[in-house]
Order: structure tokens, then C-alpha cells, then sequence
């Protein structure tokens, strides 16, 4: 996992040397569930956070981001009423123009930390968080002007988020941004 973290990075400084580099910041909603073995339904949250696109060619860019994301999901087992989990997520989107620097197709990987959750002791025999949790993301981006855009992303977990519970993060965000 180190190695493909530092291989990205390393790509990503050699692209920008040599290409337009954009910063902002975005922010939205986060409808989350949980895809497994036990009854769940969608929670709403939030993410927001910073964003750095790189341009490498004439319709395609690199966006990695940083973002803080609340997930989780609303259930009925063991007297809770949500799990809520709150995550510094690492999405690395390869973004391909459709329209010249007006609309994109993203998809890429995204490396969540967990940093904090709600799981107390009436759950912790059913359900234990797991710290890292490994996806991937799709979807599309409407630059509206050159520095206001929005964009809605479906990410889906290939990594357990839970290691006695069979469960996988399923969220959709929709965000606002602005670059600089």
C-alpha cells in the first residue's frame, strides 16, 4: 500500500512539473450506507475539504483531494439507531474532458482513514471499525466558470469496514467547489 501511495505521488509531482496546476476547495452532501449482512438504510452527512488539479494533457487532469466525509449508516440492531463514521478520505481521480475544461469524467481509488466513530459497547461485540477502508470512486464534474464547479461522485468500498462484520461503504456525494 506504501509503495502505490508513494508511486502516485511520485507521478503526480512529475506530471506537475510540467503542467497547469489548479487548488481549491469543495464541499457537500454524503449519502452513505452500508452494503452487507445486516439491515441498513442511508445516512446523510458531509465532506468537505482540498482539492489539487493537475493538467497533464488537453482533456485529461489528475485531482487528488484530501477530505474529511462523515459516512455511516442508520440501523436497527443492538439499540442503535447510526453508525457514524468519520473519515480523512484521499480520492486520486483521473478526470477525462468530455468538453474541453467545462465537463469531466472522473474515476480513480480512494484511501479513507478512519479517525473517529460512534461504535460504544452495546455494539462493539456485533460491529468493530477497521481503520483503513480502500475504494473506488466514478462520476462527473460541471466547471460552471472557470473557478466555480460542482460534481456528484458514487464511491464504493472494496475493503471490509468492519473486521467482524461483513460490510462495505457505499456513499454518494454531491459537491460545490471553488479553484483559485
Amino acid at each position: 500500500m506504501k509503495k502505490l501511495i508513494v508511486t502516485t505521488l511520485l507521478l503526480i509531482v512529475t506530471i506537475s512539473t510540467q503542467a497547469q496546476v489548479k487548488l481549491g476547495i469543495k464541499a457537500g452532501a454524503n449519502f452513505s450506507d452500508l452494503d452487507g449482512n445486516f439491515d441498513t438504510s442511508m445516512k446523510t452527512g458531509f465532506h468537505a475539504g482540498a482539492v489539487v488539479e493537475i493538467k497533464a494533457f488537453n482533456n485529461f487532469s489528475l485531482q487528488p483531494e484530501v477530505l474529511y466525509s462523515m459516512q455511516g449508516a442508520k440501523v436497527t440492531f443492538s439499540g442503535a439507531q447510526e453508525i457514524n463514521f468519520s473519515y480523512i478520505t484521499v480520492p486520486v481521480m483521473a478526470r477525462y474532458y468530455l468538453l474541453t475544461d467545462t465537463f469531466s469524467l472522473d474515476a480513480g481509488p480512494q484511501f479513507a482513514f478512519l479517525i473517529d466513530d460512534n461504535i460504544g459497547d452495546s455494539v462493539a461485540n456485533t460491529f468493530k471499525s477497521k481503520s483503513f477502508d480502500f475504494a473506488v470512486a466514478g462520476g462527473a464534474t460541471l466547471n460552471i466558470t472557470k473557478s466555480f464547479f460542482a460534481s456528484g461522485r458514487y464511491v464504493i468500498g472494496l475493503t471490509e469496514a468492519s473486521s467482524n462484520a461483513d460490510i462495505k461503504n457505499r456513499v454518494i456525494q454531491l459537491s460545490l467547489g471553488y479553484t483559485f
